[in-house]
């Protein structure tokens, strides 16, 4: 009578509801978030009132009162922000004063980084063998196109400038920084004392001296120690330069990560007979690259950035050109509008990797697996 009454008490049951509107979605996070407590409610509505207040003055400055015309700065008529100087400097901006009828070169060879990129930034790209056969040889092809030979006009490197310099240099340290400072990280640790000792040295040295200072030993002082019939172009300098501050920066993030790893790692690597390189190569630098991921995307922001610094020599990136145009009588007084153009660059380009990090630490991350 009782398991009777219990399955007719179990047929009568109501069905599974939904819960409550206010308790999940994008109400229930508010709730949660911002209007847990009547403390809450007041700073959220604080904040919201300070980011009106400051999207909708600077929406009004940068898009509707703005001016987008005219050959000058007394073109401009309203108060909002003055963009015509982009019609008459863009270019300048992006290419330096490379000769206008062979931009062509510097768009087909950023076009092809990409394809050049790509199988080692993501998986599962078509033809992915033969690209990184291309990405191999792209250094060689982008060096072409940027500075002539081979049918090409030769284009000397004081007229490489603007956003084209940037992304120049600062790829060209990234990608040789990297390994460099894998090998530097590994010398520090070596057990052979002068391998270790040129390794502390060259990354102490570096470390201890501030960019600025490298670049004006690569301008002034390194051509003085170069045969008479030797010259460098000032790109490659500063390239070197920048490569070895990098690098020796990278050197001290990857062996943080080294030092992070169990020996419990290195010892069972040993027990299966694996000589060193395999033994780096197969199990101990994977995961020490892994854990490095933040440290080692931080030094490639910084390392862009610096490339800034390249205006000391005399070479015009994007801010030396956004400097010189400035100081230009036809368009004196737009040093706020410029100036955010050269962030909106340099944040593009620096956003993109730090949300590539985060990607690729959600994919190596085997911990909730």
């Amino acid at each position: 009578m009782t398991d009777q009454a219990f399955h007719r008490q179990q047929a009568e049951l109501l069905p599974q509801r939904a819960a409550p509107m206010t308790q999940v979605g994008v109400v229930g996070w508010a709730r949660t978030n911002l209007f847990s407590s009547w403390l809450n409610s007041i700073l959220t509505l604080v904040a919201l009132y300070i980011i009106w207040v400051v999207v909708s003055t600077l929406i009004d400055w940068a898009f509707i009162s703005s001016h987008v015309s005219g050959t000058d700065r007394f073109a401009c008529t309203s108060e909002g922000a003055c963009w015509a100087w982009l019609d008459q400097r863009i270019q300048q901006f992006l290419y330096g004063f490379y000769p206008s009828e062979e931009t062509w070169r510097v768009n087909l060879a950023f076009v092809l980084l990409f394809p050049a990129l790509a199988p080692w930034l993501f998986d599962n790209v078509p033809g992915a063998r033969y690209l990184r056969w291309f990405s191999l040889a792209y250094p060689i092809i982008a060096a072409i196109l940027l500075a002539g030979g081979l049918g090409l006009t030769v284009v000397g490197t004081d007229k490489l400038g603007g956003f084209t310099l940037n992304l120049t240099v600062g790829l060209a340290g990234i990608v040789l920084s990297l390994p460099i400072g894998i090998v530097l990280a590994l010398g520090r640790q070596s057990r052979l004392p002068i391998i270790r000792i040129l390794s502390i040295v060259f990354i102490e040295s570096v470390r201890g001296v501030p960019l600025i200072t490298l670049l004006f030993v690569s301008n002034i002082i390194l051509p003085i120690f170069l045969p008479p019939d030797v010259s460098l172009n000032a790109v490659i300098r500063v390239i070197v330069m920048v490569t070895a501050f990098a690098s020796a920066y990278m050197a001290e993030v990857i062996r943080g990560g080294l030092q992070a790893i169990p020996k419990g790692q290195y010892e069972a690597a040993q027990a299966m007979g694996l000589g060193y390189w395999q033994m780096m190569r197969l199990i101990i630098l994977p995961q020490a690259l892994k854990i490095s991921i933040p440290g080692i995307v931080n030094t490639f922001i910084g390392l862009f950035k610096d490339t800034t610094l390249v205006i000391i020599i005399g070479l015009f990136d994007i801010l030396g050109i956004a400097n010189a145009m400035v100081s230009n009588p036809d368009w004196l007084g737009l040093s706020s509008e410029t100036y955010v153009v050269v962030a909106l660059f340099f944040f593009t380009v620096c956003f993109s990797m730090s949300r590539y990090s985060i990607h690729l630490e959600r994919k190596l991350d085997t911990t909730n697996r």
